[in-house]
Formats: structure tokens, C-alpha cells, sequence
């Protein structure tokens, strides 16, 4: 997938556990875990205003995009 989610990444610089972000932020543990690793197959808006204000820091600190050079863009 070409959506990369650097969730961890940014809770490590800030020093925030998963059980205290899942609190800041009103998320289930297992769903906040499923958005970490990467599995999540969509993020509420709300959500990721939640994340980025519990965490000081911008989406493009948690998603980044990256080329999928394997996939053909000529249908």
C-alpha cells in the first residue's frame, strides 16, 4: 500500500504510550493498534484531528505517501 502510517514513529519522539494516546484520544486500544501497524484500511477525519492534537503534530507527520513502483498506470 502507498499510504505509509508513521503513527509509532511519531509516538516515539513524543514519548506517548499506547495506552495513553487510546486515552487522550477516545480510540479503542485494538483500534488504536490497527492504525499503528499500518492495517487500517481508513481514518476518520475526526480521528486524526484527535491524534494530531494529542501528539502536536501535523497529518503529514503520521501519513506519508509513497510511489508504488510495481503497480502499471497504463490501464
Amino acid at each position: 500500500m502507498p499510504i505509509i502510517v508513521n503513527l509509532d514513529v511519531i509516538m516515539a519522539k513524543r514519548k506517548v504510550s499506547l495506552n495513553e494516546l487510546s486515552e487522550r484520544v477516545n480510540l479503542t486500544l485494538s483500534n488504536l493498534s490497527i492504525l499503528k501497524t499500518g492495517k487500517a484500511k481508513a481514518i476518520r477525519f475526526s480521528t486524526l484531528e484527535a491524534i494530531c492534537k494529542a501528539l502536536d503534530c501535523q497529518p503529514s507527520d503520521i501519513l506519508e505517501y509513497v510511489k508504488d513502483e510495481n503497480v502499471s498506470t497504463n490501464g
